[in-house]
């Protein structure tokens, strides 16, 4: 996808304790820039991901993470995450997300989050929060699908 498609990203610039020796991000940290990004991604749409768990005693569970490793991310590069709700189900959120060098439409990763709202008590999926649908549909538009 091209960046124009995603109306949210976050920025990182690389930490050399990401890196391998060859000074190439250390694959697992992917996920870290992902779960991080979309935690950013709640906090702007602004959808109080913490209160949601008080409130209702629900959390989500990640119950897939995908990473597709296009091209090397270097030590100390500018890179963005872009974030995008493709999906949201009765109990699940499916979140694309793209790493590019800040500014610029060069593909580095693509990946794929799902998240299941669970009650934490029966251990059992349920519902997505209102609130939450109602704030992802404003920002997401006609780009979710069903």
């Amino acid at each position: 996808m091209a960046r124009s498609e995603f109306r949210f990203s976050w920025p990182f610039r690389v930490r050399y304790s990401e890196v391998d020796g060859q000074k190439i991000v250390f694959n697992a940290h992917y996920l870290t820039y992902f779960d991080t990004a979309i935690t950013e991604y709640c906090r702007a749409l602004p959808y109080d991901y913490m209160g949601q768990v008080e409130r209702t005693g629900e959390d989500f569970h990640t119950v897939r993470s995908l990473v597709e490793y296009q091209q090397p991310i270097l030590f100390d590069e500018d890179i963005e995450v872009h974030v995008r709700v493709a999906r949201l189900g009765r109990s699940s959120v499916t979140f694309l997300l793209e790493i590019h060098p800040a500014g610029a439409e060069d593909l580095r990763a693509t990946g794929e989050v799902v998240w299941v709202n669970t009650d934490q008590a029966a251990h059992k999926s349920a519902a997505l929060p209102s609130e939450l649908v109602a704030k992802i549909t404003v920002l997401e538009g006609d780009r979710l699908g069903a």
